[in-house]
């Protein structure tokens, strides 16, 4: 398995030895870098086994896998969930899947979740008490759940590559390439590529060998050139939000950890403002990204259009990309859209409330929001 050293010693070293003594940050982050080692350990053992027992996956291939791309609060649980209804034509990736990316570790867990399959049996229960535990507060903001669609940040968590080291890291500057991995060395590049593929790999083989891999990971908004490099002939779909609402959410969802882990921290630090210019980074990236796309394997769709108009844009992109479209599934998409129409959301968030200006904005991302017509002046949700 592949892990980034530089960024983990790095991490741990200005954690412990580059800030002001914390004791309750210490014991936090020592409690998660143990249970992150013990996992790491767990799933390289279990991934060794994979080459013992199912040596077949290492010729899964993933043709033209289905990526959706873009910076957080943008849309992308939404429209992963709406195109992982149709399962006759994805294979989507399970939370629990990322959390434990080897088959055999997969096949023992499929084995004891077969004894809990009734969700009033005690294994049941247990699990939808785990769930309610550990993810129900984040349910009015991003709902996780085992057995249900999630981005592909676990995968990237035993790498150390991936923005969800900075809910305990939030030293974003300093720890760059874990959420912009399109700027580390090409070595780390490609061996981080060569990773994920192996998980895809596996994912495809245990769950899905003719189906189309389904994916979404916000932070591959800083990682797109090393997977189109990886995979020449991935189709990726964009969701274009106004930074002014994704970026105030964005930071606004790691907020609340931070303060956790550090209850002095005030919502506008350094911290705050790290967060938000990696996420404007990633829409530049994006915008440049999409200035150069083959649109033949590429679409940027617009998430007032995701919002408003969702059974239409979710069929647009089986038209554009030409993927069938069986009646079965045309009708989930119609009940999901509607269904969609009636959720309305808790979270409230505006840039102001992190110290991030309209200045600020337009220095970052002027000339694109001008381009689009987004409004560049902060405002709440």
């Amino acid at each position: 398995m592949y892990l980034n050293i530089s960024l983990t010693s790095k991490a741990l070293a200005y954690s412990y030895l580059g800030r002001p003594f914390h004791l309750r940050r210490w014991l936090i982050v020592a409690f998660f870098m143990l249970l992150l080692a013990s996992f790491w350990v767990v799933v390289a053992a279990g991934r060794a086994l994979d080459h013992l027992f199912f040596p077949g996956f290492r010729r899964q291939a993933v043709r033209q896998p289905v990526f959706i791309i873009a910076p957080p609060r943008s849309g992308t649980t939404f429209l992963q969930k709406m195109l992982a209804q149709n399962r006759e034509a994805f294979a989507p990736v399970l939370m629990y899947q990322t959390i434990f990316p080897s088959i055999f570790l997969q096949k023992i867990i499929l084995g004891i979740a077969g004894l809990g399959r009734h969700r009033d049996s005690f294994l049941g229960l247990l699990i939808t008490w785990m769930e309610r535990r550990f993810f129900g507060g984040w349910d009015n903001m991003h709902k996780m759940r085992l057995a249900q669609p999630e981005e592909d940040d676990g995968f990237f968590v035993y790498t150390f590559v991936t923005e969800a080291i900075y809910l305990l890291f939030p030293y974003v500057r300093l720890l760059w390439g874990a959420g912009f991995a399109d700027d580390l060395p090409e070595p780390e590049r490609r061996r981080l590529m060569r990773y994920y593929r192996s998980c895809l790999q596996r994912h495809l083989y245990l769950h899905g060998k003719n189906k189309i891999l389904l994916s979404k990971a916000t932070q591959l908004s800083g990682s797109v050139l090393s997977l189109r490099k990886e995979f020449p002939d991935a189709r990726i779909i964009n969701i274009l939000r106004n930074p002014a609402e994704s970026i105030a959410s964005h930071v606004s969802v790691f907020y609340p950890v931070w303060k956790w882990v550090n209850p002095s921290l005030q919502k506008k630090s350094q911290e705050s403002l790290e967060y938000a210019e990696l996420a404007a980074a990633w829409f530049r990236h994006l915008e440049e990204k999409d200035g150069r796309a083959d649109r033949r394997r590429y679409l940027r769709i617009l998430y007032r259009d995701l919002v408003s108009r969702p059974a239409e844009t979710v069929r647009s992109i089986y038209r554009h990309f030409r993927i069938p479209l069986s009646p079965g599934a045309s009708a989930a998409i119609t009940r999901n859209a509607k269904k969609s129409r009636e959720y309305k959301s808790s979270h409230r968030y505006s840039l102001r409330e992190f110290g991030l200006s309209a200045d600020w904005l337009r220095h970052q991302l002027g000339p694109m929001m001008k381009k689009h017509g987004f409004t560049i002046s902060p405002r709440s949700r």
